[in-house]
């Protein structure tokens, strides 16, 4: 492991903050790009930047130790079902991957036709779409750094609340998207919605690492990645059919208000009633 329990909430504070940098500095860098030099060199400096991203993995140092196999070897099949099984039957990482199912449809969905929408509907330019789409992101770098932070002072449980709170309701601005002033309204509704985000991924991504019990993380850890991402091509076939047939104006306040209904599964579990997520499982 490269971080102790402890350090795990600013590990994943600092990797959703600069992820989100990307995200800010990424739309606004292709929008110009694009603009000034064309498509296709945007594509080719986008190609370079995986490389060195690769380079940078390549200076972790740190050898992790292989862990020792205990008992009988066991079926890749039953492992999965055991991981699987424990995100079913507990009653927050059942919730927690319920809600992140749900809201990727609304995120991946309206992101999906978003610059379609700005281009064809708001009659934006790409240099203004690409500028709006960084701001929009904003949001997710304030909420990666004060993810810990909330959490201390509000709760971890009551904090993963008002993260949702933020990234539903709010995304109902983006559709009101148009000329002149009106690019205020997306710019606001995306801020919050991506600190929402933001917040509650480093919130959820600690407590999964630390809740679940080691030998168990992989498996949990992938099977809820499945059923999360799992919505993802789904979302943005959706949205791409509603935009085909209706425009992306409608796919997007389709998407969007689906989004904004999302926060409500959160309060099936138990989590609506504590002040921090606890720290292990109850033992049957």
């Amino acid at each position: 492991m490269l971080l102790r329990p402890e350090q795990v909430p600013e590990g994943n504070a600092k990797l959703q903050a600069t992820q989100t940098a990307s995200y800010v500095l990424g739309p606004g860098l292709a929008g110009v790009v694009a603009q000034l030099a064309g498509a296709v060199t945007a594509l080719l400096l986008d190609a370079l930047s995986f490389l060195f991203s690769a380079a940078c993995l390549l200076r972790i140092r740190t050898v992790e130790r292989r862990p020792e196999r205990v008992g009988p070897a066991r079926s890749l099949r039953r492992e999965i079902g055991e991981g699987i099984r424990f995100v079913a039957r507990d009653p927050y990482l059942r919730v927690l991957t319920a809600f992140g199912a749900a809201s990727n449809v609304g995120l991946v969905g309206y992101q999906a036709v978003l610059v379609v929408f700005l281009v064809r509907e708001a009659r934006l330019a790409p240099a203004p779409v690409g500028a709006l789409v960084a701001a929009m992101s904003l949001g997710g770098i304030v909420g990666a750094l004060s993810a810990t932070l909330l959490g201390r002072r509000l709760g971890t449980a009551r904090a993963m609340l008002l993260a949702a709170v933020f990234t539903g309701p709010p995304a109902l601005l983006i559709p009101l998207a148009g000329p002149g002033g009106r690019l205020a309204l997306p710019a606001i509704g995306g801020m919050l919605v991506s600190l929402g985000v933001a917040v509650g991924n480093v919130l959820k991504g600690s407590f999964r690492q630390t809740y679940t019990p080691h030998q168990l993380l992989g498996r949990v850890t992938v099977s809820m990645h499945m059923l999360n991402y799992g919505t993802i091509p789904l979302a943005a076939v959706l949205a791409g059919a509603i935009g085909a047939a209706h425009g992306a104006g409608t796919a997007i306040a389709v998407m969007t208000a689906w989004l904004a209904l999302t926060p409500a599964i959160l309060l099936i579990g138990p989590l609506r009633r504590r002040r921090d997520l606890p720290v292990a499982p109850k033992r049957p």
